[in-house]
């Protein structure tokens, strides 16, 4: 019986040692278009398609293998002798081995300014069918759509043909890959269609790396990538130094790049478990991380820090005097990179466009058992013109300015949230609490003298007056919050009592 193996690839690489050898061993090659001028170029005999199928090609190449004559000898199952029986009577030979790979869809739609009418030409139909015709038909023919599996196969054939488990491993690569191919495919169109929510979502994510362990040394875990849409995010950073990252590095800096995104001026982000210890601004990055240091120079040691400038030596001075796990920037001055990798375990990061703000439509993603929680990320930023004043006292201007400072923060800190800021950094932070009164005591202790003339924010409202007579007799002298609770007169009353500035943002900013 005539052994035969179909190419069409749009990736060319490996692909004329694997016919070369594959006809050595005996296989009629069939191919396709590109493919086969590659092939014949290499000095390998070939059957073009249309002589196996009888019919030409046409549609400018949209129809060429979608033919019995080619699924036909794909899919017959040799161990069923009705199927055996058909093709002897249709009189069409064997497919033993598929290799192919598929039109560059992904590639088309990452050029810049790429039309819709190029994308779709770029989405492949017969490929899909035919890999997919092979996996499913797995105990009889072989499939390969990664050129890194092509040596690993070659080197089966020569010595006796692939096993029975290595076909199989093959199919289940081919699934995943055509899985993969057409979410692709869903969702650049879904995004061109403007559908933020469709009644069915697949996703796709390609594996940047295996970690590690997970949260825990007895959990695994691993770090998936989306395809586009990496700018200024963390999947696009290039690591320069240190130890490999962890699955909590990686959710820690990404966390830090996200807050270090709300500000213009030079700003350095200490983050620690996923919540910010100190964020400042300042005239130089050198200030700002000297004051986002001060902040709480306990909880930074052996935390993140994002820098959105240029890291030069003197910042860089200031960083090696504690124990950092990650460093992030958009760039470092070689006197920078000397001082910091001096210190062998630190990490890193090289992130170009820290500050690229997240594209319009980033969807953020939570996994709950069973089910998957999707929303838009929180767009919402500091609109001076929206804001109400509550009390009699107006907010002085740079009150104003650093409430604006403080709410960009507290955006990005878990719920409760309560950040309280002065002189253009935190001075204390309380995070994540059952309550909002607790939040404010954990700021208020972080921040000790420093709290007096300091201003508050607040993720959500304050139903009670507990919080701001806290914080007034702390000594804070502006509070924003969102407001909208039935009893904000109680609050409202509180601070005029105390002569404190309260601001209302319409908005609130809980983060789970």
């Amino acid at each position: 019986m005539k052994k035969r193996a179909l190419f069409s690839v749009s990736d060319k690489t490996g692909v004329c040692d694997f016919a070369k050898r594959t006809a050595a061993l005996g296989y009629e090659i069939v191919s396709t278009g590109g493919t086969q001028k590659a092939l014949e170029a290499a000095g390998i005999p070939v059957v073009n398609v249309s002589e196996v199928t009888g019919f030409p090609e046409c549609l400018d190449g949209r129809l060429k293998t979608l033919h019995p004559a080619i699924h036909g000898g794909i899919l017959a199952m040799r161990g069923n002798t009705d199927h055996m029986a058909q093709m002897e009577l249709l009189n069409i030979d064997m497919i033993d081995i598929v290799v192919i790979n598929l039109y560059p869809f992904k590639q088309t739609i990452l050029r810049e300014g790429v039309r819709l009418d190029e994308a779709i030409e770029n989405i492949d139909i017969g490929g899909p069918t035919l890999i997919r015709a092979a996996a499913k038909n797995w105990p009889d023919v072989v499939v390969a759509v990664d050129p890194g599996d092509y040596d690993g196969i070659l080197e089966m054939l020569e010595n006796g043909g692939v096993p029975r488990e290595r076909r199989f491993e093959l199919a289940c690569k081919v699934f995943e890959h055509t899985a993969h191919y057409d979410a692709l495919i869903a969702d650049y169109l879904r995004r061109e269609a403007g559908m933020t929510y469709p009644e069915t979502l697949t996703l796709t994510y390609e594996r940047a790396q295996d970690l590690r362990y997970g949260e825990n040394p007895h959990q695994s875990a691993a770090f998936y990538r989306e395809i586009g849409h990496l700018e200024g995010s963390l999947a696009k950073a290039e690591q320069l130094h240190g130890k490999e990252m962890s699955f909590c590095n990686i959710n820690d800096a990404a966390a830090a790049a996200a807050l270090l995104k709300e500000f213009d001026r030079p700003c350095a982000v200490a983050v620690k478990h996923a919540n910010p210890c100190g964020v400042a601004v300042g005239n130089t990055l050198a200030e700002a991380y000297r004051k986002a240091y001060e902040a709480d120079p306990v909880s930074i040691y052996g935390g993140i820090v994002a820098l959105n400038r240029l890291c030069e030596a003197d910042t860089a001075a200031e960083m090696a005097k504690i124990n950092l796990d990650i460093i992030i920037a958009p760039g470092y001055t070689d006197e920078a990179l000397e001082i910091l990798t001096r210190k062998k375990n630190v990490r890193i990061l090289l992130l170009e466009d820290i500050c690229e703000p997240l594209p319009k439509g980033t969807l953020d993603l939570k996994k709950v058992h069973g089910g998957l929680l999707v929303q838009e990320t929180d767009p919402s930023t500091f609109d001076p013109a929206a804001v109400r004043i509550a009390t009699k006292r107006e907010p002085t201007p740079d009150e104003l300015e650093t409430l604006d400072f403080a709410w960009k923060v507290c955006k990005h800190v878990k719920s409760n949230a309560i950040v309280l800021a002065k002189d253009g950094m935190t001075v204390g932070i309380g995070p994540g609490q059952v309550n909002r009164v607790t939040s404010a005591d954990i700021a208020i202790r972080y921040a000790g003298e420093r709290a007096k003339g300091s201003v508050m924010a607040s993720d959500a409202f304050l139903p009670f007056p507990d919080t701001v007579e806290a914080v007034g007799k702390a000594g804070v002298v502006a509070v924003m919050q969102p407001g909208g609770s039935i009893r904000d007169q109680e609050s409202i009353d509180a601070a005029d009592k105390l002569d404190i500035a309260m601001v209302f943002t319409g908005e609130r900013h809980f983060k789970h």
